[in-house]
């Protein structure tokens, strides 16, 4: 039976990943062993998979990981770009030196094998590793500049992805992915928490706050996109990416003002009217240096897909995670 290892089991992507694994198998196959790592567990969570807490960030937790050998590692586990920015120390600890110790944990299972152990690795890298300025759309020429703490973070583990791949140590593959919308529960402490919060909110009767002015322009997918994604890129044949083991991926390009439009349409005048503007200057900052477009033919040809509107991203959110749900 396959093994599969969710770094980051625990949080939102994680647990609709280890629902998808759960009821629909690996690449048409029968479910396979799922085991989740993360720091705690939400308490309603996904039945099925083994659960394992500990600190990815201590070389020792790495170790006891790929001792497990697992055939699939997904690797979700990171905090988030607001607070990778206000605490450097932590983002680098939690965010860089993790994937370090856990790919040096796998070399050593891959030499210990005799060279016949190479899991598959998919990292979720961001779309924060490009920084302006900006073409009107970022093909997948555009050169990788980041301008933040998290997206630096994401770059080099990119490269390290990749290096180790390129010497046999894994197979991986890093999937740069759009900002994940509508996400359901509370707010964290992403910078980008307010694409959510605006729609996430009124659809449960909540005021929103918005921070940016309804001009900004980002890049979104679903949560099941992003579960998609992953699901795909795990039975993807990477001598496909030529090397180029870095993709950036589908998603739907829309304004702050189109997210709500879309909101209208789903929920009406009554919804729109709990969101309330309140400018914060530190996130516009952070938000200005943001991609808001991109053409992402590589990812397209492989075969990943996504939403097509953001009016699809709403109706995900309202069928699959809205209490409830009567509108």
């Amino acid at each position: 039976m396959t093994r599969v290892l969710i770094l980051g089991g625990g949080g939102m992507v994680g647990q609709k990943l280890a629902a998808r694994l759960v009821h629909e198998g690996l690449g048409g196959g029968p479910a396979p062993q799922t085991i989740l790592f993360d720091v705690g567990f939400p308490p309603a969570g996904v039945e099925g998979p083994e659960q394992m807490t500990g600190d990815l960030g201590d070389p020792a937790t790495a170790g006891r990981l790929a001792a497990l050998r697992p055939d699939v590692i997904f690797h979700l586990a990171a905090i988030v770009s607001g607070e990778s920015e206000t605490n450097f120390e932590k983002g680098w600890a939690i965010n860089m030196m993790s994937m370090w110790h856990l790919l040096e944990a796998l070399r050593h299972e891959h030499n210990a094998s005799g060279g016949s152990y190479v899991p598959k690795l998919i990292f979720t890298s961001s779309i924060a590793v490009f920084g302006a300025p900006y073409p009107e759309k970022i093909g997948d020429e555009f050169l990788s500049a980041p301008q933040t703490s998290y997206g630096a973070q994401k770059a080099i583990c990119e490269l390290m992805v990749t290096d180790f791949s390129r010497k046999g140590f894994v197979d991986g593959m890093s999937l740069r992915l759009p900002t994940i919308c509508v996400r359901p529960g509370k707010a964290n402490l992403a910078a980008s928490s307010f694409f959510s919060g605006i729609i996430r909110e009124p659809l449960n009767g909540i005021e929103a706050i918005l921070p940016v002015p309804d001009t900004v322009r980002h890049w979104h997918a679903s949560p099941r996109s992003a579960a998609g994604f992953l699901v795909h890129a795990a039975g993807l044949d990477t001598a496909r990416l030529e090397g180029r083991r870095a993709l950036s991926l589908p998603g739907v390009s829309c304004t702050v003002a189109e997210q709500i439009e879309a909101l209208r349409r789903a929920a009406g005048q009554n919804a729109v009217d709990l969101i309330r503007q309140a400018p914060d200057e530190a996130i516009m900052k952070i938000v200005q240096g943001w991609p808001r477009d991109f053409d992402p033919q590589r990812a397209v040809a492989l075969g990943f897909r996504a939403e097509s509107s953001f009016d699809e991203i709403v109706d995900v959110y309202i069928k699959e995670d809205l209490p409830n749900a009567t509108v």
